[in-house]
């Protein structure tokens, strides 16, 4: 069975000749099988989704020159720059989508009943967690926060106030962001996985005075404080744990002229702010580079620049509905986190919060025998990055290793069934309800939709991915200098190892690169 090319998954050829009779005919009897039940399917696919149809959607041409071989290329399917005329800041945008939306669930928490400590058997002791159900809050009520909490920050900041977020992801970090756009203050982002020095470059780099942070970031932020000096004011947000207290709040109050915590924001009245609202040139966000070719680099990336990169990615990716659910767990000062944030939230989709070590049953900080957040939420939209995949891809294989050797002789069967007819255009109902329905529930059974972002995917863990979660798998190219729209591949697109054409915000325009021996293709892209 040819997955990838890891080692591991040669573990899944049997040979037949070694397995027990029983076992043999079980196979052969299910072959013929499903040979007759694909005979009679086809007939009714041939009438009603006719596979021809969707090898042509899969493909079409989606990428043309604007004028010849040399010149941009753009998508085929023309431009867009915004998804309602006028509005064309991130203010102005949610806004609409709170008005069109109203009291439709927006953002929810998993509530956090109960933490206690597993000791291993090395000595070693982790922290693990008994989550409840998801909390909600609508649009109007996200809409209604966001303007107190931008009351509150005008009281206690001035007009060139320069913030920077440094939390891990969740409801208030989007919510506040949303805020300080509210008031026309740039925002810069840092991971909250950051070392101190990182740290210190990066608040120092953007002369930033407001501090927004979590209670489980301070004791950092108390270390580096003396080293970043224009840093006057500190919001917070509450612990994830509600009985855990601050123990350093002390030391923290005397080292800012103003703290407070996000819930002290949220009781200022709602009314608009005496402030010039943000124009679409205007700094939205400042966002760090990965650093992969040497410091890291703050992007300055203006209101505009997010309204065109939210309508693109929304127009790639054309099955977004606003009954949708997107599960945001991947770093939100990640410029691909927030663009799928905010382009599912303007099409009226919800979005529940979970984090990396709750994602799966199996997740690190898990309760054995409670369940993960996607199980919780069932989402039917998810962001993912080649790490996220291989965690699944080895969850699934460790399960299928550790069955029988019947199991593992079905579910052979059954991909290299499924994987075949999928190259020819048909799909696998059958086997979707059946083998894979257990693989699917892995990340919660409902998802439509899976767009793969960061860095390049396997292809072989690709396809291996959309067979098993029974849905489309996609991928696309960006970075934090173009607001992470660049590409993104067709969700009829039935081919992997494929980034797509231009989305319809961006033209792309392809040079020589001698030194590394590669030139443009002249042929058009499909």
């Amino acid at each position: 069975m040819e997955l990838t090319n890891r080692k591991l998954c040669k573990d899944f050829v049997l040979d037949m000749e070694s397995l027990p009779l029983w076992i043999r005919l079980i196979i052969h009897m299910l072959r013929i099988w499903l040979y007759v039940y694909d005979c009679l399917s086809n007939v009714l696919y041939g009438l009603f989704s006719p596979p021809i149809a969707r090898l042509e959607r899969s493909e079409r041409i989606k990428a043309r020159p604007m004028k010849n071989a040399g010149s941009p290329w753009c998508n085929v399917d023309g431009p867009v720059r915004e998804d309602f005329p006028g509005k064309d800041t991130v203010d102005k945008l949610f806004t609409h989508a709170a008005k069109l939306y109203g009291d439709k669930a927006a953002l929810g928490t998993r509530e956090l009943l109960e933490v206690y400590e597993e000791e291993q058997p090395d000595g070693r002791v982790f922290e693990k967690w008994v989550m409840g159900k998801y909390k909600w809050e609508s649009y109007t009520e996200i809409h209604d926060k966001i303007g107190r909490i931008a009351s509150g920050l005008k009281n206690i900041v001035r007009n060139d106030c320069r913030a920077v977020i440094f939390a891990e992801t969740r409801a208030d970090w989007l919510i506040t962001v949303l805020s300080l756009f509210r008031i026309n203050v740039p925002v810069a982002t840092v991971y909250a996985t950051l070392g101190e020095k990182a740290i210190i470059q990066a608040m120092n780099e953007t002369e930033a005075t407001l501090l927004v942070t979590s209670a489980e970031l301070l004791t950092k932020i108390s270390r580096v404080r003396k080293k970043i000096p224009k840093l006057r004011w500190l919001v917070y947000f509450r612990p994830l744990q509600p009985v855990k207290k601050i123990s350093n709040m002390d030391i923290i109050k005397e080292q800012f002229e103003n703290v407070v915590s996000l819930d002290e924001l949220k009781t200022y009245e709602n009314k608009a702010p005496e402030v010039s609202p943000a124009k679409r040139d205007d700094t939205a966000m400042i966002m760090y580079t990965s650093g992969s070719t040497g410091t890291a680099k703050g992007v300055i990336i203006t209101h505009y620049n997010m309204v065109s990169s939210v309508a693109g990615l929304g127009a790639g990716i054309s099955i977004i509905r606003d009954t949708d659910t997107y599960i945001g767990y991947l770093p939100l000062a990640h410029i691909l986190e927030v663009t799928a944030e905010l382009t599912c939230l303007i099409r009226g989709c919800r979005i529940g919060y979970s984090n990396p070590s709750t994602l799966q049953d199996r997740g690190a900080k898990i309760k054995p025998g409670t369940y993960g957040d996607c199980w919780a939420l069932k989402p039917t939209l998810m962001a993912i990055v080649p790490t996220i995949v291989d965690r699944i891809f080895k969850a699934v294989t460790d399960e299928i290793l550790s069955s029988p050797p019947v199991v593992r002789e079905v579910f052979r069967l059954a991909y290299e069934r499924k994987r075949t007819r999928y190259q020819q255009g048909y799909y696998s109902s059958f086997l979707d309800r059946t083998v894979f329905k257990r693989t699917r529930c892995l990340l919660g059974g409902k998802l439509r939709g899976i767009l793969s972002g960061g860095a390049a995917l396997n292809p072989e863990i690709q396809r291996f991915m959309n067979i098993c979660m029974c849905c489309p798998v996609i991928q696309g190219y960006g970075l934090t200098e173009t607001c992470a729209a660049v590409s993104i591949a067709d969700v009829n697109d039935l081919s992997t190892g494929s980034v797509g054409p231009p989305v319809r915000c961006s033209q792309i325009l392809l040079r020589e690169w001698s030194e590394g021996r590669i030139a443009p293709f002249i042929l058009p892209y499909s």
